[in-house]
Parts: structure tokens; C-alpha cells; sequence
């Protein structure tokens, strides 16, 4: 989606969102177990996760439940389409096959008849964060992502299930964090435990105008001298995990309109599409397109 299109369409938004009455103070949130429990839904023109679409740029739904505890423990949940597993390249750049339909790339590795079907991402989080003094907090917590649905025909990869240990520093609308994969896997890439990923994120306000500036810079690190069977192309080793590391950036606008919030952002991967040879592919997919490069996103939030 191209900036020329998004901002016609912020705009009729806007306009259509309903008119605001003054709004009474707000209730407090529902409690569980002295848990208050709070949540939101997003409506986006696409999903992006560390700079990847995890759609292949189409759009997404998602929605997550928030439990949290006056002494700083929380626990999370979220939900969302996504299409990028099945979206994989089970063959080659020359010959492209989805690792949704992969019967056709054969023995050994794939097995005529059966296939794999993710259709859904399902997070759990929880962890504690300490605000040990004024603006400052300390974050600490595991983060699980599942992706219910059916497994039968893998080959090369591996199920996407990763859990993730991470810890956080935040002062004021400054975030630095950082995440390592604790799992065996990471995100279906064989013999990738130990990936990491660090991001500095800002939400910069803009003084009393309700406007804010959202900036942000990641890098995702596998290691290196891992999984060659991968990267074989039949006659040579074109590479390894190291090719799967990336940088991520995103620079973006937030504004609270009528109680939703609309967000319009530019994101930038600089993912490698293939490996060396040219025909072994790391994050072209099966349509022939790179889920990293540059990007532009709208979502809509509505919090309750």
C-alpha cells in the first residue's frame, strides 16, 4: 500500500468515525482476581513483525486481552491472521512450491499427499515490570507464540512455535529491550535456538497535540555455521543461519481520534530475498516476494 493511497483513506476515516459527546470520566477497568483487565481490537491494512509481513501485505484482524496486577505482574494474550509459513518457498526460486501445497517438490524430504496448514497466531505473555523511579521501568517475561493448525508435511522446516525470554528498560516514552529465543527453534528455522532479537522503540508526544511520533530500530541475529541441509541446492552449500539476520526500522504517526487510535507507518527490513547461488530462497516467499524491504501500514485500535 503506497503513501499516496493510505492518506485518502486516514482521512475518510476520520470523517466517518462517530461524533464525540464529551466524555464522562472513565470507569475502571474490570478486575479479575485483583487483576484489572483491559484489552483492544486492531483492524490493519496488513501485519508486521519486526519489520516481516506476516500477511503478505494483505489485511489483518487482531485482537488481545491484557491482565494486570497493582504490584507489577501481567499477564497477556493476542490473536491474529497470518499466512507467512504456508506462504514459504518449500522449492526453489526457479521452481517455487508453498510449503502450504509442498506434495510437489516429492521424496524425500516431502511426502506426496499430506500438507501443512497456520492460518492463526496465538500469543502468551506474561512477566513483572518495575518502575523503580520516576519514568524508569524494568521489564522481565517469557513470551510464547503458537500457530495452531496442521503439521504433516515439514521437510525443512519445523513448527513455528518459539518462546522467548526478554528484558526491558523504559524511561518515559524511550523503550530498549531485549529478547532471545529459548526454544529449540525459531519461527520453523531448524537448529535455530538462541536467536535474539534487540529494538529501541519511541513514542514521542508532540507537545498538546494529541500527535505522536513512533520510531523504532531492531536487528534479529541467528547463528551462524547452522543448518547448511537448508541451503543445499543439490550440488553445493549456498550459505547458512547467518543469512536468516536482518535489520528492522519503522517510522510512523499515532493519533487518537473519537476514541480509536489510527496509526499510519513506513517499515523497512533489509532481509536477503536468496541465498548466494540465487535459487535457494531465506525471505522470498512462493509468490516471489520478499516479506522484509519497505512497507507502509495503517491500523485502527480501539481499546476497552
Amino acid at each position: 500500500m503506497h503513501l499516496s493511497e493510505v492518506l485518502p483513506l486516514l482521512a475518510t476515516v476520520s470523517a466517518l468515525l462517530p461524533a464525540q459527546s464529551p466524555a464522562p470520566p472513565p470507569a475502571a477497568p474490570p478486575a479479575l482476581l485483583g487483576f484489572a483487565l483491559t484489552g483492544s481490537a486492531t483492524l490493519g491494512s496488513q501485519y508486521i513483525f519486526r519489520g516481516l509481513t506476516q500477511t503478505d501485505g494483505k489485511p489483518t484482524v487482531q485482537a488481545e486481552l491484557d491482565l494486570v496486577h497493582p504490584t507489577g505482574f501481567y499477564l497477556s494474550t493476542s490473536l491474529s491472521n497470518i499466512s507467512w509459513f504456508t506462504d514459504q518457498n518449500a522449492g526453489v526460486a526457479s521452481a517455487p512450491t508453498s510449503l502450504g501445497s509442498p506434495a510437489a517438490v516429492g521424496a524425500p524430504l516431502y511426502q506426496p499427499g499430506k500438507v501443512n496448514s497456520a492460518g492463526v497466531e496465538l500469543d502468551l505473555f506474561g512477566g513483572y515490570k518495575w518502575g523503580f523511579a520516576k519514568d524508569w521501568t524494568l521489564d522481565v517475561g517469557l513470551y510464547r507464540y503458537l500457530y495452531p493448525g496442521t503439521y504433516d508435511n515439514l521437510g525443512a522446516y519445523r513448527n513455528p512455535s518459539t518462546t522467548e525470554a526478554y528484558l526491558g528498560l523504559g524511561y518515559a516514552w524511550a523503550s530498549l529491550k531485549y529478547s532471545q529465543v529459548i526454544s529449540a527453534t525459531t519461527f520453523g528455522v531448524n537448529n535455530s535456538g538462541g536467536t535474539s532479537y534487540v529494538d529501541l522503540s519511541l513514542a514521542i508526544p508532540l507537545g498538546e497535540s494529541g500527535w505522536t511520533v513512533l520510531a523504532h530500530g531492531g536487528h534479529t541475529t541467528y547463528s551462524d555455521k547452522a543448518n547448511p541441509g537448508y541451503f543445499f541446492n543439490g550440488s553445493s552449500v549456498t550459505g547458512d543461519n547467518a543469512l536468516f539476520s536482518y535489520s528492522d526500522y519503522k517510522l510512523g504517526l499515532a493519533k487518537e481520534i473519537k476514541g480509536y487510535t489510527v496509526a499510519l507507518a513506513g517499515t523497512y527490513a533489509d532481509t536477503k530475498a536468496r541465498a548466494a547461488d540465487d535459487d535457494v530462497t531465506v525471505y522470498e516467499n512462493a509468490m516471489g516476494r520478499n516479506i522484509g524491504k519497505g512497507r507502509v501500514t495503517l491500523t485502527i485500535t480501539k481499546a476497552f
